[in-house]
This record gives C-alpha cells, sequence and structure tokens, in this order.
C-alpha cells in the first residue's frame, strides 16, 4: 500500500477570495515540492475556513487506510474554536508545520494586503493553543519550508508516523511460548493491542511442522538458489541449508496467510523439528518480518515496526541482543549477537552461510546461519518493556564500530558498539530503567523518531544518551513514574 500524508492549510474569509485563490494555489505548489524531497507524498487537501470542512476532512483521514497523518499550517490567523471538532476526533498522527511561503519580509512591498496573506506568525500560534488545550500528541516544527533541516526533520516524523501505521496492523505469530522463567519477555498482550494495536497468538510449532512437510523440493531449488545469489556459502553441509529453506518456506506461508509481520519462537520448544530455524530466521528478517527470541513477542513486533519506519520499508534495523563487554580501560564496547538470529541488513560486507553446533538447548542437528561483522556508524538500540499499568520505550545511542578483535572461533554475526554516555554508565542507566536483554539496533532509526513514535503511541519514552547521568535518570525516573500512574 503506498502511503501518503495529507496538507491542510488554515484560513477565514476575512481577508476575501482573492486571498484564498492565492493560498491554495501556494499550497498546492508547496505539496509538490515537499513531495519531491520527502520520503512519502504529500496531499493538499483543502484551504479550511470553517468547522465543517476541518471535521469533515479529518473523518475522511481517520478511514483512509493510504493517509499515515495530517500536516497543518496557517498560513493566516485561522480561529482555533473551528479546529476542536475536528482535532478531538482525529485520530491519524498530527504534525504542526510552523513555517510561511516567503523566505524574506519584503521591503518595499510589504503593505496590508501583505500582511494578511502571511500571518503565519500569527496563525500558528493560534493554532498551537488549541492544540496545547486538547492536550493531542502532536509534533510541531518550525522552519522556512524550503530548508533541509525542515525536511530532515519532516522525513523522520512521516517515518515515526508510518512506525505507528505498521504498528496498528501488526499481527505477530508466537511459534511456542516464551522460554521458560524469563521474566522480562512476557507482558500483557491484551493491554498491547488496545494501546499499539498488536494482535499477539501463539501457533503450535506441530503446525509449523506440519506445514515443513508440504514443502516441495522445487520450493527449497528456488530458495537455495537465493541464498546462493544473497551471500556466500562457507560450508559443505548443504543437508542444513536445505532444511533451513525448508523452515523458512514454511514460516512464511503461515505469517503471510494470518497476515503476520512478526514472529517468536524458544530453543525450549522445537517439537519435530531437526534444527533451531538460524538462516531461516535471519533471511526473513531481510525480507522485513520482525523476530523475537526466545518468545520475545515485544522485540519481534519492535523490530518489524523499525523496519518499515526505515528507508524503502526495511531499513538496517535487527533484533539484537547484548552478550558480554570488553572492559578494558579506554577501550570499553558492548559485544552483541545471538546464537543465530542476527539480520544480514546490519551486515559490513557479504555475509557467510556457514554451519556450526549449537551449544544450547535441545540437542538437535547443527543449523547453518549467516555470520558476518556489523558495519560501523551511529545508531540505536530500543527495548519495550511492560511496567505493569504501563509500557515503556528506552533507547539509548549508541556508535557501532569494526570489532576490534577477529574472534574467529565465534560462529554468529556480530556488532560491537560504544554504548552512551559510556559503558558503564549506560548498563547502570539501562538496569536502573529496566531494559530488557532483547533490543533492536538500529542505524536508521533515531532516538528522536522513537520518541515521536511513543508520543503518538501514548507511552512513556526514556533516551539515553552522551548527557545522561544515573543520578539524572534516577529523579527522571521517579517523576515519570507519579506521572503515569496518574494517567
Amino acid at each position: 500500500m503506498q502511503r501518503e500524508f495529507w496538507f491542510i492549510v488554515g484560513s477565514q474569509f476575512l481577508y476575501g477570495q482573492e486571498v484564498l485563490d492565492t493560498v491554495d494555489a501556494r499550497a498546492k505548489e508547496m505539496a509538490a515540492e515537499l513531495s519531491k524531497v520527502l520520503p512519502y507524498p504529500l496531499v493538499y487537501k483543502v484551504t479550511a475556513k470553517t468547522n465543517k470542512e476541518i471535521t469533515e476532512t479529518v473523518k475522511e483521514a481517520n478511514y483512509c487506510d493510504q493517509c499515515a497523518g495530517i500536516v497543518t499550517w496557517c498560513h493566516t490567523f485561522s480561529p482555533s474554536k473551528m479546529w476542536i471538532d475536528g482535532l478531538r476526533d482525529l485520530q491519524k498522527p498530527w504534525c504542526h508545520l510552523a513555517t510561511q511561503y516567503n523566505k524574506e519580509i519584503p521591503n518595499e512591498e510589504i503593505d496590508m494586503d501583505f500582511m494578511n496573506l502571511n500571518q503565519a506568525a500569527h496563525g500558528d500560534r493560534e493554532h498551537g493553543f488549541i492544540g496545547a488545550r486538547l492536550r493531542k500528541p502532536r509534533k510541531v516544527i518550525a522552519g522556512y519550508w524550503q530548508d533541509e533541516k525542515v525536511h530532515k526533520r519532516l522525513s523522520d516524523w512521516m517515518k515515526a508516523a508510518i512506525g505507528v501505521a505498521a504498528s496498528k496492523e501488526m499481527k505477530v505469530m508466537r511459534f511456542g511460548d516464551n522460554m521458560r522463567e524469563v521474566a522480562v519477555t512476557e507482558g500483557d498482550k491484551v493491554e498491547a493491542q488496545i494501546k499499539l494495536g498488536w494482535q499477539v497468538n501463539t501457533w503450535a510449532v506441530g503446525d509449523l511442522v506440519k506445514e515443513m512437510g508440504k514443502v516441495t523440493e522445487a520450493e527449497i531449488d528456488a530458495l537455495v538458489a537465493e541464498y546462493e545469489a544473497s551471500y556466500d556459502i562457507a560450508t559443505d553441509n548443504t543437508a542444513a541449508i536445505r532444511y533451513q529453506a525448508k523452515e523458512e518456506i514454511a514460516m512464511k506461508k503461515m505469517m503471510d496467510r494470518e497476515g503476520c509481520k512478526a514472529f517468536s519462537n524458544t530453543f525450549q520448544d522445537l517439537y519435530g523439528m531437526e534444527q533451531l530455524p538460524g538462516l531461516a530466521s535471519q533471511h526473513l528478517m531481510a525480507q522485513g518480518y520482525g523476530y523475537g527470541g526466545e518468545g520475545d513477542w515485544k522485540v519481534s513486533a519492535m523490530t518489524s515496526i523499525l523496519k518499515a519506519m526505515g528507508e524503502n520499508g526495511n531499513g538496517a534495523s535487527g533484533f539484537m541482543e547484548d552478550y558480554t563487554y570488553h572492559m578494558v580501560e579506554g577501550q570499553e564496547y558492548s559485544l552483541g549477537a545471538h546464537m543465530l538470529e542476527v539480520c544480514p541488513s546490519l551486515a559490513a560486507d557479504k555475509p557467510r552461510i556457514e554451519t556450526h553446533h549449537l551449544g544450547i538447548g535441545m540437542n538437535r542437528k547443527d543449523p547453518a546461519r549467516l555470520v558476518f561483522e556489523g558495519k560501523a556508524g551511529k545508531g540505536i538500540v530500543t527495548s519495550l518493556i511492560d511496567m505493569g499499568g504501563r509500557l515503556r520505550l528506552i533507547v539509548q545511542d549508541i556508535e557501532a564500530v569494526k570489532p576490534i578483535l577477529p574472534m574467529p572461533n565465534l560462529p554468529v554475526a556480530r556488532v560491537m558498539w560504544r554504548a552512551m554516555p559510556d559503558l558503564t554508565t549506560g548498563v547502570e542507566c539501562w538496569i536502573m530503567a529496566g531494559g530488557a536483554h532483547h533490543t533492536v539496533l538500529s542505524y536508521d532509526v533515531s532516538a528522536e523518531m522513537l520518541r515521536d513514535w511513543a508520543r503518538m503511541m501514548d507511552i512513556e519514552f526514556v533516551h539515553i544518551d552522551k548527557d545522561t547521568t544515573p543520578e539524572k535518570l534516577e529523579e527522571e525516573l521517579m517523576v515519570k513514574d507519579l506521572i503515569w500512574k496518574l494517567k
């Protein structure tokens, strides 16, 4: 589905039809020009002058699947009481673009006619008041509409809004239950559906095994050819690769049949299966599906959502876990990995398919998996946790680096990074906030985008950055705990 955003301009009849005609033409021009530089089309809908026009446009937006959000701008004084009904009923993300058509004040031309047409400095403040009075979640972006900084911020907000659309449609297929006795992977699935739109349900592993039994050799041949085109083959165990292909085909068929975009499993429940899906899970993530190990349905859904927010619907985002630390003074790093399932979108170079023994869980045949080093660059890791009464999204800024050690005997994909503000402080803050051991690591999605997403979803947001200290974070968490208990 091609998503789009609607551009709604606020005005009134006070300044005459000629002004309205000019604004209409300018709004069309602005939407067309912005659509050239934004990741999604900005569709001009109306220069609204009445309560009825605003309310009808909002109702249309609410029930239009293509519309992922609205962008409003008031070129002049648009009395905000006429926005109340529409904004009160708005169910889509809202960005208030505080801009103006002209960049400069024209010294010789400015007169009252010019002022009547260009009073955004006046109108956007009136418009901002009603948003604050209604306590509506919204993004306010101020700046000239042709500036690159505005384009970047508006683009990022659009991607966050796409994450909202993906969340509202999210269905997670759980193959079996959570890993036994683990706390953080649990959570209130009913509340997740009420708050986030997620439908999280379980399918028996035996059902997956039955589906695998229906996979044909021709289907496996075709998928193995895809593997060979995308990855370097570094194993002679072709049977393991073909078994992974069979698992992938079966899981994809089941998810597509149910409309699921994310899945989870656990090595404690492999009833009737020879191998834990490794390569199968990784290649599914490369196609945009979310994954969560050990039955972690929350990180599974968040992986899919961040992929939807990234460029082209599958940006460099993937399931991750903090595995171990390098704590040498001056060289403090986290090493992230998982038993098998790290998405190849994070890879610095072409991944290799290898087969190794899996030294955890039930004694099964050696699974094939992709092995690679993660690419260097700035990014984030994020964790969604259930605080019992509310959801908390924790985001930490990181800087990924080329691994400082070759680790030739580590048979899994890995990413090494420097956590902000530093390793030990970052660990203290993450633990204090209750962050999970599973995360989504992303090079494409920023903390600001996730702050916008959390605001749109009305959930708590915690950001650990270069300036965070345990003392400041402890105070912040105490205040937020009081605020969210009152909501």
